[in-house]
């Protein structure tokens, strides 16, 4: 996991990271984490420095969806509007989490707060029931600090890596 720069964000946006980075590294079988706002921006990604990398077409090989927390984003968003508009046919309340199970791999999306996701995309092999625990203490230790102010910072955060990658090349 390539580690973001966490320089000059707040001590909230710091602690979002170290969460985020912890996860990753306890848990065997996650190859990407995306954190992402009610209105499907990513806020927050295990792997920034290759959100670059997957607009190359050299990364379309890689593992992952395109080898991309930017692709991850936009699955997870989608698969979360999908499941809170079956939630609202269906009227059962609130979405928790979603899992799919996939030959070659598992995607976990769960509620954090106010409409933002955690998204998890996990290997063949990875426990199921230790990544749904551990996302459920990042959710409970980190949906109380998603304010608003958090998740423009953590945005904008995000955007300037984004800038001083592309201007690198």
């Amino acid at each position: 996991m390539t580690a973001p720069s966490t320089f000059g964000l707040s001590s909230e946006a710091r602690n979002l990271h170290w969460l985020l980075t912890n996860l990753v590294e306890e848990v065997p079988g996650i190859q990407s984490v995306a954190v992402v706002s009610s209105d499907g921006l990513l806020l927050l990604s295990s792997d920034p420095a290759r959100n670059d990398q997957a607009r190359r077409p050299q990364a379309a090989t890689a593992k992952g969806p395109r080898g991309s927390s930017a692709d991850l984003a936009t699955i997870v968003s989608g698969i979360g509007s999908l499941t809170i508009g079956a939630a609202r046919l269906m009227d059962s309340g609130p979405v928790k989490h979603t899992m799919v199970a996939m030959d070659e791999g598992s995607l976990f999306v769960m509620s954090i707060s106010d409409g933002s996701l955690l998204g998890v995309h996990g290997s063949a092999d990875c426990d199921m029931s230790v990544v749904a625990y551990h996302m459920a203490l990042f959710v409970g230790r980190a949906g109380h600090v998603l304010t608003p102010e958090l998740r423009s910072e953590l945005r904008r955060s995000l955007e300037s890596e984004n800038e001083s990658a592309g201007s690198t090349r």
